[in-house]
């Protein structure tokens, strides 16, 4: 007699798990046992499941390769497994990370034997955006003859990582991350579906509330949670799923974070404040506050991106540098030790002097424009490459900057409604101190004025710089 997870007796005889897992064994970790059979278990992604999309005529049968681009446990492996079931076909699942040429080039040999028998085959590459350019090039062929029917994973942009060839053989299907709403349905299943804990364990709102709270968008995360959780409230005794029951079963202090869901942006506008106060340690014990209740050090990363050039701006352009590199290195090292990166990029915003001139600027000339302020283009600017263009009167009168000393000259650059308008005003705080007298230096030249010598000088100078 086999037991379930709760201690009582299961006849269901336990069967083996194999690449995609079997959802009947209760071996199984509970996010393979609740992964989707077919395309109406997909939980989100709707924007690709319309009758006639890629995936619905992938399922349906039509041969044809895809990448699937998007953020961890949306469902990217679900949608490979689908397709093989519904299909029919072989399902071989092959990692990047640990496959190499050859193994790869054996896999696909097998394809081609198998279909020689009429057995097609669906090959699944998770993360092959670290495939090298030599194991991509081996794909090349048996993508283009159809021997399997590639299904491709990825994290990262598809553009910067594939090689243009394979890609152009193929569709590429971005994958959003999933809602609140979407983790919330899928537990919900889990704790009542059979094949999940089969309504052994309730739980309460605020411990629903954590779970989908800490799983930030991921499915397998929200259920990997979700199993823990109730096996400590196994083990207390008890088969209430509480926040304390999850805080204990994931060993994050999840209560002290975000309870009702108002601390979460209670903390990260603490954060943000306190970086543009030039507060570094406020700022680093919201970090810590944050990455310690298990937010996603990617969320943080953003955050920082953005306030290097809302709150920094050019007074410090050094600093959005820094933040991309952190943000880069979260995806390189993950945490713990991202959490390094992110502190140093956290420390350069908060020390750095501040200037919101950029925002301010992006934000007036977007209010010009949702005004309908802006006229045709003049005609000088407009472009001159193709036939007919001199004869419509396009670039005449256009005036090569390069052609005159320090590249600049007076000519008009904005519609004639908006001749005058300033969206860009340096402060005096920082780096754009000198950026203000640069652009001043500008605009007596451009605007026609007379130049002294000493503004002359300084131009040279700031050139040569």
């Amino acid at each position: 007699m086999n037991y379930d997870l709760f201690g009582n007796p299961d006849p269901t005889p336990t069967k083996p798990v194999g690449s995609l897992g079997d959802a009947r064994s209760e071996g199984a970790p509970l996010a393979v046992r609740m992964r989707p059979r077919t395309l109406e278990e997909i939980v989100g992604q709707q924007h690709l499941l319309s009758p006639g999309s890629p995936l619905r005529r992938l399922v349906e049968g039509q041969p044809m390769s895809v990448f699937l681009w998007g953020p961890p446990g949306v469902g990217k492996t679900t949608l490979a497994s689908i397709v093989s079931r519904a299909s029919g076909a072989r399902f071989v699942e092959v990692s990047a990370v640990s496959a190499g040429v050859k193994e790869l080039r054996t896999e696909l040999d097998k394809a081609r034997r198998e279909l020689e028998r009429g057995n097609p085959t669906v090959l699944f590459i998770d993360e092959v955006h670290r495939f090298s350019k030599t194991q991509q090039d081996a794909l090349l062929p048996a993508v283009e003859n159809r021997i399997v029917t590639l299904i491709a994973a990825t994290t990262e942009n598809p553009s910067f990582s594939v090689i243009s060839p394979l890609l152009s053989r193929s569709l590429l299907l971005r994958l959003k991350p999933l809602t609140d709403d979407d983790i919330g349905g899928l537990i919900d299943r889990a704790v009542a579906d059979k094949r999940g804990l089969d309504g052994n364990v309730t739980l309460t709102k605020a411990g629903r509330s954590d779970l989908v709270r800490m799983a930030q968008g991921d499915a397998r995360r929200a259920l990997t949670f979700l199993e823990e959780s109730a096996a400590s409230a196994v083990a207390l005794e008890t088969n209430e799923i509480t926040p304390d029951v999850v805080a204990s079963a994931v060993d994050r202090a999840t209560v002290r974070y975000d309870r009702d869901g108002d601390q979460h942006y209670d903390v990260i506008s603490a954060f943000i404040k306190s970086m543009r106060g030039s507060d570094p340690q406020a700022a680093l014990h919201y970090l810590a506050r944050m990455l310690e209740a298990g937010e996603d050090p990617r969320f943080v990363a953003r955050r920082l991106i953005i306030h290097a050039s809302e709150d920094v701006g050019m007074a410090a352009s050094g600093v959005l540098q820094t933040c991309v590199a952190a943000a880069q290195a979260v995806q390189l090292i993950g945490m713990p030790e991202a959490r390094i990166t992110l502190a140093h990029a956290t420390i350069a915003v908060a020390t750095a002097p501040k200037s919101n001139a950029v925002i301010t600027a992006i934000g007036e000339a977007t209010a010009d424009v949702h005004s309908g302020k802006g006229l045709e283009v003049p005609a000088h600017l407009r472009d001159a490459h193709y036939s007919g263009a001199e004869k419509l009167g396009h670039g005449k009168g256009y005036k090569y900057p390069h052609d005159y000393p320090h590249a600049l000259v007076a000519q008009q650059y904005l519609p004639d409604d908006l001749v005058g308008a300033s969206y860009y005003r340096p402060t005096a705080n920082g780096a754009e101190a000198a950026v203000g007298e640069r652009l001043a230096a500008i605009e007596e030249v451009t605007s026609g004025g007379p130049q002294s010598a000493r503004v002359t000088a300084k131009r040279n100078e700031e050139s040569e710089s």
